[in-house]
């Protein structure tokens, strides 16, 4: 739980509060647990504790970030969270476990997305804010 724990505070520094942004494909969020992937939760009622509950179950566990080391599980457990689990596992194999390739790739992913023009300077910052946290771990 160590580890998990370590990686949802860096998690809960980029995924802040409520928002509704329309803009956003998620829709309501809170703690970056959105409406579109939980559509039987009110999100607005959300406390963190439930949230720490499903980004355990649903996130560390369901990527097998448990069987990884600090800080590589953060990498994949931050973009499971980010742009989804199958995407961060996607971009796992692609990387062949090299974290630096995973972070270049994750970039690139990210200016594909059609919301890049109005969201990629956030995307980029939490990626570059992940690459220097590593760069002190290791």
């Amino acid at each position: 739980m160590k580890d998990f724990d370590k990686s949802l505070k860096f998690i809960l520094k980029w995924e802040g509060g409520y928002s509704n942004d329309p803009r956003d494909p998620g829709g309501e969020t809170k703690f970056g647990i959105c409406k579109r992937s939980y559509p039987e939760l009110d999100i607005s009622k959300l406390t963190l504790e439930q949230a720490k509950e499903i980004y355990y179950q649903n996130y560390w566990l369901k990527c097998g970030c448990q069987n990884m080391t600090y800080p590589l599980n953060l990498v994949v457990f931050d973009c499971a969270v980010n742009m989804g689990r199958r995407r961060a596992g996607e971009l796992w194999e692609k990387s062949c476990g090299d974290w630096r390739e995973f972070l270049l790739l994750r970039l690139y992913t990210y200016s594909k997305f059609k919301q890049a023009k109005i969201y990629f300077r956030g995307w980029a910052n939490r990626t570059l804010d992940l690459y220097k946290l590593i760069k002190e771990v290791k």
